[in-house]
């Protein structure tokens, strides 16, 4: 069984965060025989807490600081182990593990996830979000232009068709009487 996890993950204070988790199995996946659990570890140290189980049916925690607070985002025919914890708070900072068994395929290392609960967003976060929005505006005046000039070419083209249909010469008929 392989696990994978998005590492290092940074959460706005009172916003929703999904810690996403994958996993590969040499086995095939039978949905009867999953069974994924993750575990939360504080970085203040302490000992470590059951947050989520799942066993043909997710088990959110019924009791704790988590209750009422996780949900099932996963897929376990897609391979996805991801679970969404709802407004966040600084007391989440911490070590999520994420542990997957598909039997007979139930050996490997667990995925971990260090949660960083912040007061804002970072500056990288921001940066990107700003070059996200920006560069999708871009996209949309570059369509715009694209296609503002395309409609002008066929305008001029169709008036120097018709400009043109009017300036051909007719030929000139020479009259046969005269010489």
């Amino acid at each position: 069984m392989r696990v994978y996890t998005s590492g290092d993950v940074e959460a706005v204070n009172g916003t929703d965060v999904r810690l996403r988790c994958t996993f590969e199995s040499s086995a095939k996946i039978n949905p009867n025989l999953v069974i994924i659990s993750w575990t939360f570890r504080p970085l203040s140290g302490g000992r470590e807490e059951r947050v989520f189980h799942y066993q043909q049916r997710p088990y959110p925690p019924t009791e704790g600081i988590f209750k009422k607070r996780i949900s099932w985002a996963g897929d376990i025919m897609g391979s996805d182990a991801s679970i969404i914890i709802r407004e966040v708070k600084f007391t989440y900072n911490g070590t999520y593990t994420c542990q997957v068994t598909n039997p007979p395929d139930v050996h490997g290392p667990v995925g971990e996830i260090r949660l960083r609960v912040v007061k804002t967003a970072s500056f990288s976060e921001l940066l990107y979000l700003v070059l996200a929005i920006g560069g999708g505006i871009a996209a949309v005046i570059f369509c715009l232009i694209i296609i503002v000039s395309c409609r002008r070419c066929k305008r001029k083209h169709r008036q120097r068709q018709l400009e043109g249909d009017e300036e051909v010469p007719r030929k000139e008929r020479k009259d046969p009487t005269a010489w």
